[in-house]
């Protein structure tokens, strides 16, 4: 099957900050190709460990991750959190992080790799829509709840850039998740149709054009075209730095550079414009009734989004809007200081909803 790329930067958004050199681990020397900082290199008895699975949805192999705490026993009754991947992002990447450290507060957790995306199966490749995305969460919360030792009435829901968007509209309607927090929230819908800080207002009917042509070509056995997140060449330092935007500028430092992983992949096809324009991951809100914790850099250009969403949350009194000083939006994913705020606000919170 063909494909042909399309570059358009300004609408890519599954990228990640990096405002110095980040500290992160080599996939290529790590057994589990993780590439966080801290991350695991082996299973110890007794210590948080990793366990690779892989489970059908739909017809379809899907990757996963699952992290056991210390001293985890099958025969126990243990609190999860299911954790989704940001857009572009897989689960050795800032998911894993906050998987692993979650699961080194006492907790299973699990984080997949969406369908058609990183290790899972699928095509086309890096099909990324909405109702794709949705249900990988739920698929990750119907086979995390079989797992053992996992308590299913303890059930919580991390949701991280898109795939916090994803997350709070999965928890309007299942109430399998006990708890929802988001971190850097990214609404991808209002974003594919306005553009990043509503920079596109001006093309949205030229745009859906394109991904209309882009179906009719698809379905006639033509190439896919491919939106596609830069230029095929490594950017010089020089091209980096007059990148305008932050999520973008440092999301490229982060997923091209420093946290790069061969799965992870910003491309996806234009064609899924169809479905992401025309979806809102803050509409009905107000369905969300689950206590609830946005966390958010102060900094970020995304933050409009987490606090749009936030306000029409209505329907729960339990919630709580985070903000971490001087962080921008990608540095939740990566910066130490900022990671164990955000780690901080997490235990607790699920610590007292879980």
């Amino acid at each position: 099957m063909k494909t042909t790329l399309i570059s358009t930067l300004a609408v890519t958004t599954s990228l990640a900050v990096a405002s110095g050199p980040a500290v992160a681990a080599d996939y290529k020397q790590n057994p589990f190709t993780l590439t966080y900082e801290g991350a695991l290199t082996q299973n110890v008895e007794g210590a948080v460990n990793i366990h690779p699975v892989t489970y059908k949805l739909y017809g379809i192999n899907i990757a996963a991750n699952i992290y056991t705490p210390a001293n985890y026993d099958p025969n126990g009754n243990y609190p999860t959190i299911v954790v989704a991947h940001p857009n572009g992002g897989v689960k050795e990447q800032v998911a894993g992080l906050y998987a692993q450290r979650l699961a080194e507060q006492g907790y299973i957790t699990i984080t997949a790799d969406a369908a058609y995306q990183g290790g899972s199966g699928g095509e086309p490749r890096s099909t990324d829509t909405p109702a794709n995305r949705t249900e990988d969460i739920r698929g990750m919360a119907d086979y995390i709840t079989q797992y053992a030792g996992v308590d299913a009435a303890r059930l919580g829901l991390l949701g991280i850039c898109g795939g916090g968007g994803y997350s709070v509209k999965v928890a309007q309607t299942d109430k399998r998740f006990a708890a929802l927090a988001t971190i850097s929230m990214f609404n991808t819908g209002i974003v594919r149709r306005n553009g990043y800080m509503n920079s596109q207002l001006d093309t949205v009917q030229e745009r859906l054009k394109q991904a209309s042509d882009a179906r009719a070509q698809e379905a006639a056995g033509g190439e896919i075209p491919y939106i596609r997140s830069g230029d095929p060449a490594p950017l010089t330092e020089e091209q980096i730095a007059k990148i305008p935007v932050d999520l973008y500028r440092e999301g490229y430092i982060y997923y091209a550079q420093t946290h790069s992983h061969p799965n992870s992949s910003g491309n996806y096809p234009l064609s899924s414009l169809l479905s992401l324009m025309s979806w809102d991951a803050s509409s009905s809100m107000d369905l969300i009734n689950q206590p609830l914790l946005m966390i958010a850099g102060s900094k970020a250009d995304s933050l409009y989004m987490t606090e749009d969403a936030f306000k029409k949350a209505t329907g729960t009194e339990d919630k709580e809007l985070f903000l971490i000083d001087g962080a921008t939006h990608i540095q939740t994913y990566w910066v130490p200081e900022y990671v164990d705020q955000a780690m901080a606000k997490l235990t607790t919170f699920f610590g007292e909803k879980l």
